[in-house]
């Protein structure tokens, strides 16, 4: 038996003794004693935080909060209180799918896959992902009715989509596994189906940390083999090519490095590949990667990105999307576009999505083109989607728009149940033809194609229980009081304390260079500027840079002096007689400036160029 360690576990290694932290921990773990977390049945009242509590029944969250139940944990709460994220880290492996390539070489692997359907994803992944516009959508993503709120409505990634843009099947079996796999079921699992030795695979493992393989392990010891190879050695590459596909494409994971094992079972039996319902599956996998990247503390987004982003590029082609003028309808829809970086910052993307209006969406891309992409009947399935211990819940009764019909008020969306119950979610799925919308559900036709029609009283129950812009008015370019009075006092406090304090460093600057006695001998209350050239006030304040500051006019038609502005008022002028002094930079005005000393009656009076002379000196030796 092996030996019981102090902590209750059994382990085959020797027992090792614990450093000076180990038991540091120990002795404050005795000293003071965890307090049970508190029933959430008996209080529920201990369950709301303070950002739930500053939401409810203020501007920027859902008023009826049926509907967006954990709104408070969501990244869009954090936005509107003040609090921003960086980008997301995208993971995006189009670029490794061109380190293995199969050429003619191997052509029997190659005829695998092709009958597998999964061969487009070897040539519509794209290569690049933009962080900014991906990012600003997470940020729109709701978990409990998986779409995206925009101002105008819902919107998410179909069914038909997904066929259409990266052209593999969304029919067939589900994706499914009894349970997690564990690191030695994994070894066992490589070494049966991959031909790797116990060493080789424990090595791997070990190595991940995790039931995984580095997609840079596949390609060293599977890549070479070609048609030349014994069958086995085919077959195994065969299953490695595919692992290491659906790694880089429709699950791709967080580490951006690895695949798991798990998925090997799927290709076990290389005739049944073609079987499976992949596109469904990529499609629950990456409404979850959009789930966890709703939480404000995540960082990272995985999931098929390409699909993500052909999606965007379908529907809002005004706003992100470059053609390629040489695709073909014959081929994924996904190839139909270039993709590039975005060169917008991340609150320039999020603002163009606020004043997004519903005539700019493209709610059919695919409406005249249904030859080469038709739509099929599984898109109207209303259920759940499956892929292994992921389960998500599938709404096209929210998005109706997207198949051409005018938008009515949903139905509550349902609660997925747990993965564990995999058997009743099977029995549901191969019937899905009971569970697809009924004539009566789609409701009318829009009158005519790509309108985005709705309800009369859609919009306003979608006020209500969404939360329609993301970026806080107090927060955006070119604010107004106004829209800062609308929002909680706490999140406005730090931005005007900084719009104050720029407005009076502004207006200091402008009365400076105005000759404005009364601006530059008060810094809290600037008197007003003269009419030709008139401060901004606070509603029309621009983000104030040297390049856009506007210099007051000249008295005559003379050209202004250049870079130095007229000296204020109170300095007297030179005297008349005599060469005029070179003026190199104005002394600072009476008011900035320390007082100066009383001039001795008995020393002769300075020179005025040597003093500014002297002024001068002692500010470049200053700075050096």
């Amino acid at each position: 038996m092996p030996p019981r360690t102090r902590g209750g576990y059994t382990s085959d290694a020797p027992r090792r003794r614990p450093t000076g932290s180990e038991r540091r921990r120990r002795v404050h773990l005795r000293e003071v004693d965890p307090v049970p977390d508190p029933d959430p049945v008996e209080h529920p009242q201990h369950d709301r935080d303070e950002t739930e509590e500053v939401f409810e029944g203020a501007r920027g969250g859902p008023i009826d909060r049926s509907i967006l139940r954990s709104f408070h944990k969501h990244v869009a709460a954090k936005i509107w209180l003040g609090e921003d994220r960086a980008p997301l880290k995208l993971v995006n492996h189009g670029a490794k799918l061109q380190l293995w390539e199969l050429d003619m070489e191997r052509s029997r692997i190659y005829e695998t896959v092709h009958r597998s359907g999964l061969a487009p994803l070897t040539s519509c992944s794209h290569r690049v992902a933009s962080r900014p516009m991906l990012s600003v959508f997470c940020e729109r993503w709701q978990p409990e009715t998986t779409t995206f709120h925009m101002p105008f409505g819902e919107m998410t990634i179909t069914l038909d989509d997904v066929a259409s843009i990266l052209h593999i099947p969304v029919t067939g079996s589900m994706i499914s596994f009894p349970q997690p796999l564990r690191v030695d079921d994994a070894n066992a699992l490589l070494v049966e189906l991959l031909g790797t030795t116990d060493v080789e695979a424990s090595r791997e493992t070990e190595q991940c940390r995790s039931p995984s393989v580095r997609l840079l392990w596949l390609r060293d010891h599977f890549s070479t083999i070609t048609d030349a190879s014994s069958d086995d050695d085919i077959m195994f590459a065969t299953r490695a090519f595919l692992l290491h596909l659906v790694g880089c494409t429709l699950f791709a994971d967080k580490s951006a490095t690895s695949v798991a094992v798990v998925y090997l079972e799927l290709f076990r039996d290389l005739s049944m590949v073609g079987s499976y319902a992949w596109g469904a599956a990529c499609l629950a996998y990456l409404y979850r990667q959009l789930t966890t990247a709703t939480r404000f503390e995540v960082r990272q987004l995985g999931g098929y990105l390409t699909l993500l982003q052909a999606w965007i590029y379908e529907h809002f082609p005004e706003m992100f999307s470059s053609p390629d003028m040489s695709y073909t309808e014959s081929r994924p829809r996904a190839l139909r576009w270039r993709p590039h970086v975005i060169p917008d910052s991340l609150q320039s993307v999020r603002e163009r999505l606020d004043r997004l209006q519903i005539s700019e969406v493209c709610w059919e891309p695919y409406v005249d083109h249904r030859a080469e992409h038709p739509l099929p009947d599984i898109a109207w399935y209303s259920g759940c989607l499956k892929c292994g211990q992921v389960v998500e819940p599938y709404h096209p009764e929210r998005v109706l728009r997207q198949f051409g019909y005018i938008q009515t008020i949903p139905p509550r969306p349902f609660t997925p149940p747990r993965p564990d119950r995999s058997i009743l979610l099977e029995q549901y799925w191969e019937r899905w033809t009971d569970h697809v919308l009924t004539d009566q559900s789609r409701g009318r036709r829009c009158h005519y194609s790509g309108s985005g029609e709705s309800v009369p009283e859609y919009m306003a129950w979608y006020d209500r229980i969404s939360h329609r812009i993301v970026q806080p008015p107090q927060l955006r370019s070119g604010f107004t009081t106004d829209a800062r009075s609308s929002l909680p006092s706490h999140a406005a406090s730090t931005s005007d304390t900084r719009a104050a304090r720029a407005l009076t460093l502004l207006r200091l600057a402008h009365g400076i260079l105005a000759g404005s006695d009364e601006t530059s001998a008060s810094h809290s209350t600037p008197s007003p500027a003269p009419a030709s050239h008139s401060t901004p006030s606070p509603a029309t304040l621009p983000f104030f840079s040297p390049a856009t500051f506007v210099y007051p006019p000249a008295a005559s038609d003379d050209p202004p002096p250049l870079i130095v502005p007229p000296p204020p008022a109170s300095v007297a002028p030179p005297a008349a007689s005599g060469p005029p002094p070179p003026l190199i930079v104005p002394p600072p005005p009476a008011s900035v400036a320390p007082p100066a000393p009383a001039p001795d009656s008995s020393a002769p009076a300075p020179d005025s160029t040597a003093s500014t002379t002297v002024y001068v000196r002692a500010k470049r030796k200053k700075k050096t």
